[in-house]
């Protein structure tokens, strides 16, 4: 076996197991100082102000620190709180722009000496808004010029040389996390209106109501149970989509039995080919249905459960008002 030459003075290769526990020594060190944060009533008036924020929450961080404060705009903004997140660097050539009076800038930085966030300063206070520092005390420069500090305690860095941010940034972004999560709990903000700004992730097409993707009116296959099967046929074929079934209502409109195209098949497959029979002595009877307002995932498991591939929507008087398709699910990728 051929053996590389280690470059002198670099470390020897260590063994996996001695990899993990020193993983593990980071992860609990990092979790020490989360765990060892001290919320008190600067954190309770820091979410107050941002719940009577009347314009948006700035969140403003330089290096590391700036992208766990991107981080937390982005939690803030997909929980209800509209926000953005400011280079300081680029706002002091022009991205002040972007803050008025009525928003509330929440500033991190460990030290709080950041230079590119003290320059700042001056001009958010002649601008005129409240600015939270989440910084380590209340003695440093930062401190000094905000409104209100959230103090996370003087970390000791996970890094083996004590430098990198490693467990000063996960407490900033777990005292962020924090903030925005009190938020939320204390502003109206319910799943539909989370589904509204996830519109295009999983977690928002969960939330997905039957309603938004049901086909409906002239897409929606409706035949009276007294119709013979070859309006049956003719209903599936012709209905935008050609959807695999029919809904079959009785004289009043509401839900008899559903046909299928697995239905007409097993006609033909007996020989039962007289089409002039009414609809309803082949359709199935009881069949599942969902609510418009019910959540698409649900109507899927219905689909699942009982291996079909239609589901009539149903009004609460038992009216077929639309018709959930698996190739529906399969195309908003619910399944």
């Amino acid at each position: 076996m051929v053996r590389l030459a280690r470059r002198s003075g670099s470390r020897p290769r260590r063994s996996a197991k001695d990899l993990v526990e020193y993983g593990r020594t980071v992860l609990a060190a990092e979790a020490r100082a989360i765990g060892a944060v001290a919320l008190g009533d600067p954190f309770a008036e820091a979410v107050r102000w941002i719940l009577d924020c009347k314009g948006r929450v700035v969140v403003t961080g330089m290096g590391k620190p700036g992208f766990v404060a991107q981080k937390i705009s982005a939690t803030l903004a997909s929980t209800g709180t509209p926000s953005l997140y400011v280079h300081p660097a680029e706002a002091a050539h022009g991205d002040l722009g972007r803050i008025a009076k009525d928003d509330v800038v929440v500033a991190l930085s460990n030290s709080g000496e950041t230079e590119e966030i003290l320059r700042l300063l001056p001009a958010l206070k002649k601008i005129g808004v409240r600015i939270v520092a989440l910084t380590k005390d209340r003695a440093n420069p930062l401190a000094r010029g905000a409104d209100l500090v959230v103090p996370i305690g003087n970390v000791e860095e996970a890094c083996p040389m004590g430098l990198a941010p490693t467990a000063s940034t996960a407490v900033l972004l777990a005292v962020g996390d924090a903030l925005a999560m009190a938020v939320l709990a204390n502003r109206p903000f319910d799943r539909e209106e989370y589904a509204l700004f996830h519109p295009g992730g999983k977690l928002g097409r969960g939330l997905m109501k039957v309603g938004e993707l049901m086909r409906q009116a002239e897409a929606n296959p409706v035949v009276r149970e007294d119709a013979p099967l070859s309006a049956a046929v003719a209903v599936m074929t012709e209905t935008p989509g050609r959807p695999g079934a029919a809904s079959v209502v009785d004289a009043a409109g509401r839900l008899a039995g559903i046909f299928t195209d697995g239905d007409l098949r097993r006609l033909v497959e007996h020989g039962q080919t007289d089409f002039n029979l009414p609809v309803s002595t082949a359709m199935g009877r009881n069949p599942r249905t969902v609510r418009p307002e019910a959540l698409v995932v649900d109507a899927a498991r219905v689909l699942r459960s009982g291996a079909i591939d239609q589901v009539p929507v149903v009004d609460e008087d038992g009216r077929p008002v639309g018709l959930l398709d698996v190739q529906d699910l399969l195309a908003a990728k619910i399944i």
